[in-house]
C-alpha cells in the first residue's frame, strides 16, 4: 500500500510555504518548531523530494515543492469540504461562515441584509472580510474564506456560483453638467465625455468600461480612485462622470452637488451573487442563505 502523508503533515507544509518561516509556521499550527521541522523532513522523505530550502531566510519553496503545493491545498480543502457537508446536514447555517465581500457591495448591501440574516439564522456567526475580487478569490482558493459575495461578471473560473440579483448602473454627473437634467441617458450621450474609474484592483472598473463599450468615453488617465466615495467626490467636483451601482447611487442621491441619471432601457447591469469552492460541501446552506440577500428596493434613484 502506498504510504501517504497525514493531513496534519500537509497542514505543516502549507503553513511553511505561506509564512516562509519555521517559527511562524510552528506558531500558526500550534506545534513546537523542532516538531514542525521533523514533520517536514518526514514528508520530504516519504515523497522522495525536497520541498523547501532551509538555509535561506526567508525559507524558499523548491520547484518540486511549488509543483506539489496546489495538490496539498486541494487535499486539505476536500477534507474540509467533507466535514462542512456533514455539519450542514446536521445543523445548516450554524457556527462560523467566512464571507469575502467586494468594497463596491459591502457598505451598500450588508447594512440592509445583515439584520435579516441575524433574525433568520441566529446561530450563524458571519465573519466578513472586505477586499477586491482578485484578493478574495485567492483567499477562497486557499481555504481562508468559505464564500464570496461579489459581481459574477468577474473571472471566477473553477468556482461554483449562485446569482442573487441584477443591479443596474446609474450615471453620476456633476450637478451643473449639461446632461444632468436628462431623465434618461443612452450610451451614445456619453461619447467623448471624461470618465472617472476605479483602479485596476476593482472588478467594477472592467464592468464600467464594458457598459460604455458602444460609446467610448475619455478616461482621465492621471486619476484612478481606490474607492467609490473618492470617485463620487471627484465627480461632484466637476472632474467628469462615472457609473455607480444602483445601491451606491441610493446612498448618494441626497447630495446637491451630484446628479444621478438612469440609463435608457435596457440599462447595463452587474450580477451580484455568491461564489464558492465546489468541494466545500456548503452549496445547500448557501442556497438557504441566499433568501436573505435580495435586491435593493426598486425605483429610480433620482437626483
Amino acid at each position: 500500500m502506498l504510504p501517504l502523508p497525514t493531513l496534519r503533515q500537509l497542514e505543516y507544509v502549507v503553513a511553511l510555504a505561506e509564512l516562509r518561516s519555521f517559527h511562524g509556521a510552528a506558531r500558526a499550527t500550534h506545534v513546537s518548531q523542532p516538531g514542525l521541522s521533523a514533520q517536514i523532513r518526514a514528508v520530504e522523505a516519504l515523497l522522495g523530494v525536497r520541498l523547501f530550502e532551509r538555509d535561506r531566510r526567508p525559507v524558499l519553496v523548491t520547484p518540486a515543492g511549488a509543483a506539489l503545493l496546489p495538490r496539498a491545498r486541494a487535499a486539505l480543502a476536500e477534507v474540509r469540504g467533507l466535514v462542512e457537508a456533514a455539519q450542514a446536514q446536521k445543523r445548516p447555517l450554524e457556527g462560523p461562515l467566512r464571507m469575502g465581500v467586494i468594497p463596491t457591495v459591502a457598505p451598500f448591501l450588508l447594512p440592509r441584509v445583515l439584520p435579516r440574516v441575524r433574525r433568520r439564522h441566529p446561530r450563524l456567526a458571519l465573519r466578513l472580510h472586505e477586499a477586491p475580487t482578485r484578493a478574495l478569490v485567492a483567499l477562497l482558493e486557499a481555504g481562508e474564506l468559505d464564500v464570496l459575495l461579489l459581481a459574477l461578471e468577474a473571472p471566477l473560473e473553477g468556482l461554483a456560483t449562485l446569482a442573487l440579483f441584477e443591479e443596474p448602473f446609474v450615471v453620476a454627473l456633476p450637478a451643473g453638467h449639461r446632461l444632468a437634467s436628462r431623465k434618461h441617458l443612452g450610451e451614445a450621450d456619453l461619447r467623448g465625455e471624461p470618465v472617472l474609474l476605479l483602479d485596476d484592483a476593482h472588478c467594477l472598473r472592467a464592468q464600467a468600461i464594458a457598459a460604455c463599450r458602444s460609446a467610448p468615453a475619455h478616461e482621465m488617465g492621471d486619476f484612478r480612485a481606490t474607492s467609490l466615495p473618492t470617485l463620487v467626490e471627484m465627480v461632484a467636483g466637476g472632474a467628469g462622470f462615472t457609473l455607480l451601482p444602483e445601491s451606491a447611487a441610493r446612498v448618494e442621491r441626497r447630495r446637491s452637488d451630484l446628479a444621478l441619471v438612469p440609463f435608457s432601457p435596457p440599462a447595463p447591469f452587474r450580477t451580484i451573487g455568491f461564489a464558492w469552492r465546489p468541494s466545500s460541501g456548503r452549496a445547500a446552506e448557501l442556497e438557504l442563505l441566499a433568501a436573505s440577500f435580495g435586491p435593493p428596493t426598486s425605483g429610480a434613484p433620482g437626483r
